[in-house]
């Protein structure tokens, strides 16, 4: 019946919800305790974003979004590196693009350039949010900071999902960067080496 089938629905996304939070918690006292690892594998570069843009484009349409993705063709089909921790990263990303963005466009954007036997990807997420003020951007990246809390009380969140990308892109060799317009929109971008496993261009995405 209709009114059950809601409610499993809740509860289903509430468990997800819940299990979001622990996974957050137990990566951020690994990375308090020294203990998160970075462990590389071979993977395809067009599966990886192919799973988030079917993921994102769903929520982007749910809130009425428009998503825009943009890939260049020419980047190598398969790499070697730690893709499950580049998922996370871009997961963080994307979901707080969407969570605050009410009207508008969330981008995402993956180019590159060849530096010998490897590529060094660019990953940029931007959107038309309710941005960030310049004066509040260095709490962007505490663990358990929320931003506007009082603006922001009926959006979800543990305020770990920052630290633990900038963490973990660090164990990379990277950096997180950010630029932001309060009321107008945020851009979070990073740069990441990865060898090169298989020269063959991934095409039109």
């Amino acid at each position: 019946e209709e009114d059950v089938k809601k409610y499993s629905m809740d509860i289903k996304s509430s468990a997800h919800a819940l299990l979001g939070i622990i996974n957050d918690i137990l990566d951020f006292s690994k990375i308090e305790s020294g203990r998160m690892e970075i462990v590389p594998a071979e993977y395809e570069l067009n599966s990886m974003l192919n799973d988030l843009y079917n993921m994102f484009l769903l929520r982007a349409q749910e809130k009425g979004l428009m998503f825009d993705v943009s890939v260049d063709a020419s980047l190598p089909s398969k790499l070697y590196g730690d893709d499950l921790r580049i998922r996370q990263v871009l997961s963080n990303l994307l979901t707080n693009a969407v969570k605050y963005t009410r009207k508008g466009t969330v981008t995402f954007e993956v180019a590159g350039e060849r530096d010998g036997a490897d590529v060094i990807l660019h990953f940029a997420v931007r959107d038309t949010g309710i941005g960030i003020r310049q004066e509040d951007i260095p709490k962007l990246f505490s663990a358990f900071e929320r931003l506007d809390e009082e603006k922001n009380r009926d959006i979800e969140g543990t305020g770990l999902g920052m630290n633990i990308s900038l963490q973990l892109l660090k164990l990379m060799d990277t950096d997180l960067r950010v630029e932001s317009v309060y009321g107008e929109g945020t851009r979070f971008f990073f740069d990441l080496r990865q060898k090169v496993v298989n020269e063959e261009a991934i095409g039109n995405f």
